[in-house]
């Protein structure tokens, strides 16, 4: 079974993203479309990085990945094609798939020629709606194993870098940030849980409190605050049975640090 992804910013009120299905589906009716997020920030294409980048591993060999946030739609940016993991991933090239390169080391990059346009049978594409126009017929053809990367795309060595910086590594901190809020009002960051494994009691410094690293939502009394690895493996700063986005008051691009508090007593 064909596998597609949808990954945008285009929210689920106006009818773009059933129209990207259709288009799809016109190509290739028996394919099996996984809405992964239509409600990334607008606008933001690091948002939908970071989440493709921690979401691809579930999914079986062969899926393509469409992610549309655009903002420069229908400008000169290339429309990035990455072979990864067994799994391709479409893109506009603007930071979106450098989450994913960057955990592949053999990832290979392609900038879609507009000159295979023709070829593909998509006409003039409109100024505004590349996911329908192009994207969306592309990830038809790619999932039915009627075309490679290489039929349509000119390798390239790099893609555009991605927007989130990396969080910065000390001996005894780590300085990192909030990347999105979840349903729940969770504040995910992006400092990996892997990063404070070697240290024995690490402590979460944001806004104006001090938390200590919890396993699970349940080991804090509710409406309290607490600091855990969640099951996507980096740091989230939640609210027992509440809202950590309302609770503190706090958005995306909070900083945030971990310290060892054995080392900083």
């Amino acid at each position: 079974m064909a596998v597609i992804t949808l990954t945008t910013d285009f929210g689920t009120r106006d009818p773009f993203v059933g129209v990207m299905k259709g288009r799809i589906l016109s190509r290739l009716p028996h394919a099996s479309i996984v809405d992964l997020s239509h409600e990334i920030l607008a606008h933001w294409p690091g948002e939908a990085g970071f989440w493709l980048a921690r979401c691809y591993p579930y999914f079986p060999t062969g899926t393509v990945h469409v992610a549309v946030v655009d903002p420069g739609v229908g400008t000169a940016r290339a429309i990035a094609m990455l072979a990864a993991a067994g799994q391709i991933f479409l893109a506009p090239d603007n930071g979106l798939l450098a989450p994913v390169a960057a955990r592949v080391p053999d990832a290979r990059a392609f900038h879609l020629e507009p000159a295979k346009f023709a070829e593909l049978g998509l006409g003039r594409p409109s100024a505004t709606f590349h996911g329908r126009d192009i994207f969306a017929p592309l990830a038809a053809e790619l999932a039915a194993g009627r075309a490679t990367l290489a039929d349509y795309g000119q390798p390239v060595d790099e893609l555009i870098p991605g927007w989130l910086e990396e969080p910065v590594v000390g001996t005894d901190q780590i300085h990192g940030a909030i990347v999105t809020i979840d349903h729940f009002g969770n504040l995910i960051s992006n400092i990996e849980g892997a990063m404070l494994e070697r240290w024995v009691e690490p402590q979460v410094y944001i806004g104006s409190q001090m938390l200590p690293v919890r396993r699970t939502y349940g080991d804090a009394e509710p409406g309290r605050a607490l600091a855990l690895v969640n099951s996507f493996g980096v740091v989230e700063i939640a609210v027992a049975e509440g809202r950590a986005s309302e609770l503190l008051g706090l958005s995306r691009g909070a900083p945030l640090v971990v310290r060892d508090a054995v080392r900083h007593r």
